[in-house]
């Protein structure tokens, strides 16, 4: 029964790698090109697998809309109080 766990985990992380690199976008993909990536996957699953979600799946949503991480604090004034032209003018 064990093995057969095993098996069925291997199976459905390797259907969740292929997918997960089939629906990203050409340009979006890290390293290597995408069929070499499928190629790789699909030979060696574990190994493979574990080799997109690392280093060849694009950034996440969420550092795509804020920018790369460790970016430090705001880059400009916040708010108009904030804004040194801004009182000066009152």
């Amino acid at each position: 029964m064990p093995r057969v766990l095993a098996a069925v985990a291997v199976l459905a992380f390797t259907i969740y790698c292929v997918v997960d690199a089939v629906q990203t976008e050409d340009e979006q993909v890290r390293g290597v090109p995408k069929l070499l990536w499928l190629v790789m996957i699909l030979l060696f699953p574990l190994v493979g697998g574990a080799a997109w979600l690392v280093a060849g799946r694009p950034t996440s949503i969420l550092e795509t809309l804020l920018g790369p991480r460790g970016g430090g604090g705001p880059q400009g004034p916040v708010g108009p109080d904030d804004d040194p032209d801004f009182l000066k003018r009152l």
